[in-house]
């Protein structure tokens, strides 16, 4: 079972890696000028490698954490809210990488309409849901 946590971890984090930093692309392509065509096409070159790279990352970070949830039953029985909150907050983190790449067809099809500080605060929201998940994980609030 520890290898398993261990490589859900190693992935979790990998995930997360390119949740914070595809958004922080979006901000640089919010900030192109209009006339620069190679800079915007490189930024998009890059935002997409990093969406097909961050999609890899997030099967075996789910797929794993299926595996230690149903298959070692850790979070699973009475008084494991916290487990449950866990599960909202990976639901939270897909339903964000699932915008992302919807935004980032936005911007491909140039049909951005916000600016690079509406994306500057964009890009904390997985930071939020980073820390909630390991709160969750270790503190176990809601357990009996």
């Amino acid at each position: 079972m520890l290898w398993v946590k261990s490589f859900h971890i190693i992935f979790v984090a990998s995930w997360f890696a390119g949740l914070f930093y595809l958004p922080r692309i979006f901000v640089n392509l919010a900030m192109v000028p209009e006339g620069s065509v190679a800079e915007r096409e490189r930024l998009l070159l890059m935002a997409r490698k990093l969406l097909r790279f961050t999609n890899l990352l997030a099967v075996p970070a789910l797929v794993l954490g299926l595996w230690l949830w149903l298959g070692y039953g850790i979070g699973r029985g009475p008084g494991n809210g916290w487990m449950h909150a866990k599960l909202l907050v990976v639901l939270l983190a897909l339903a964000y990488h699932h915008l992302c790449a919807r935004m980032l067809k936005d911007f491909v099809a140039q049909r951005n309409t916000r600016s690079h500080v509406w994306w500057r605060w964009f890009n904390e929201l997985p930071v939020l849901m980073l820390v909630a998940a390991v709160v969750l994980v270790v503190v176990k609030p809601w357990q009996g």
